[in-house]
């Protein structure tokens, strides 16, 4: 049954200070606020209807208060048969190699997703904020100036501020299992990557410069990303559900609790990216022998990260994927930054440095966020390959949290997953009343 809060006038209209706040919105208002979640509601209903993602879960909150928080479908629909490592690019069906999960378990509120890139934001930017804040970082100084050895061939220019803006001039993926079995050989590999572009010439999404990232909030903090983040950030604001690694909930920190929440499955194995590698017309050129790596994964996969580089060069921890969460715990996330820093009565993050981090760049970008063309341009968001999509609006104090498990329904015949992109932009141009 849908639910919609709507009971406080002040609490759902409210926007920050200076601005003033009627104190009675006209019951118009109302109305249309209820016709927008209908709206978003059916469209998300929808396509899981129609099988094009086999489950989802939508939250919308404004001003803190959860105005809608739906769930959809199944966590899994599909296993892994017979793989779809030959099926990726063959033009064989989407289901070729993967096979109906019997009695798929329902999406659920406590179900945990798998965020892929919303790692970036989530995480990492969070992990700069608070290193900033604590004046533990500087976002102008070079690299170098944490990582001695990160110089040479153009790299000495390279900045905090270049990575978390995508203008650094690095790669932007490379199949660093290859070269690397752990974080110290994934570093050294990066390190001595010639650039792809000159520092500051244009933006080029990068996960590489995520990944270093990571590594220097880690050098400079002196402990891993993920327990850092856990005892300043997610412990405190009470996240339980929101860690790395979530099957490893024996670690002292870091990890989410085994056994404690319901896990979406993701994707069969590695087709798509295996792709990357072997297939050179697929849009990525890897220069080295596909043959000389062979560790794909041979099983669907669940509370095991879904990117390549996270998992084999990683160990699931790493600055550009990794991490996991729900609805209700991203929600709390994205408040946090429309409120400026402070969540319920305590301050998280001086509000100077939310606003630096949320202001626009170019390009479509902040530092860490994206700002898309899609929303109002006070707007900040975030997608995952997995099917995450976040979006906080400052000036509506709103909040959009819409995870999918697109994954599981695996590879078409061209070797490409279920593209969610325009179901993401949909559901925000009917929150937000923007035309995409």
């Amino acid at each position: 049954m849908l639910s919609f809060i709507l009971s406080s006038a002040l609490a759902l209209f409210a926007v920050p200070s200076p601005v003033q706040v009627a104190p009675h919105p006209p019951f118009e208002e109302f109305e249309q606020v209820e016709r927008r979640l209908e709206a978003a509601d059916s469209l998300v209903a929808s396509w899981v209807e129609l099988q094009r993602v086999p489950g989802a879960v939508l939250l919308v909150s404004r001003s803190d208060e959860v105005l809608l928080e739906r769930t959809y479908g199944s966590a899994q629909s599909h296993d892994y048969g017979s793989g779809q490592y030959q099926a990726s690019g063959s033009g064989d069906s989407r289901s070729a190699g993967i096979r109906s999960v019997a009695d798929p378990p329902p999406v659920t509120p406590e179900t945990v997703f798998d965020l892929a890139s919303v790692t970036k934001v989530m995480a990492t930017t969070f992990a700069v904020m608070l290193s900033v804040d604590r004046g533990e970082l500087d976002l102008d100084a070079p690299v170098h100036t944490y990582l001695s050895d990160f110089r040479g061939g153009g790299k000495d220019e390279i900045t905090l501020r270049h990575l978390l803006t995508h203008r650094a001039g690095l790669h932007q993926w490379k199949p660093i299992y290859y070269h690397a079995t752990n974080p110290d050989e994934a570093y050294a590999y990066i390190r001595d990557l010639p650039l792809a572009w000159g520092v500051g010439e244009g933006s080029h999404y990068s996960d590489l410069g995520f990944m270093l990232l990571g590594r220097v909030v880690e050098h400079v903090v002196g402990m891993p990303l993920d327990v850092l983040l856990h005892e300043r950030l997610y412990d405190p604001l009470g996240l339980s559900a929101t860690g790395f690694r979530p099957t490893q909930g024996g670690a002292p920190r870091g990890g989410v609790a085994q056994g404690t929440r319901p896990l979406t499955a993701t994707s069969h194995g590695n087709p798509y990216e295996y792709r990357m590698v072997h297939d050179s017309t697929f849009g990525y050129l890897y220069e080295g022998d596909p043959s000389t790596w062979d560790g794909w994964r041979g099983y669907t996969l669940v509370g095991e990260v879904n990117d390549g580089n996270a998992f084999h060069a990683f160990g699931g921890v790493a600055g550009h994927a990794g991490l996991y969460s729900t609805a209700g715990e991203l929600q709390v996330l994205v408040q946090l930054l429309l409120d400026r820093g402070e969540y319920r009565g305590r301050r998280y993050l001086r509000a100077e440095v939310v606003d630096a981090f949320l202001a626009p760049t170019g390009d479509g970008q902040a530092l860490g966020w994206q700002i898309p063309d899609y929303a109002p341009p006070t707007s900040f968001a975030h997608t995952g390959f997995t099917g995450a999509f976040v979006l906080g609006v400052l000036e509506e104090v709103l909040g959009v949290i819409l995870l999918t498990n697109r994954q599981n329904l695996g590879v078409d015949g061209s070797g490409y997953y279920p593209d969610v992109g325009p179901l993401q932009r949909a559901v925000a141009a009917v929150l937000t009343g923007v035309t995409p």
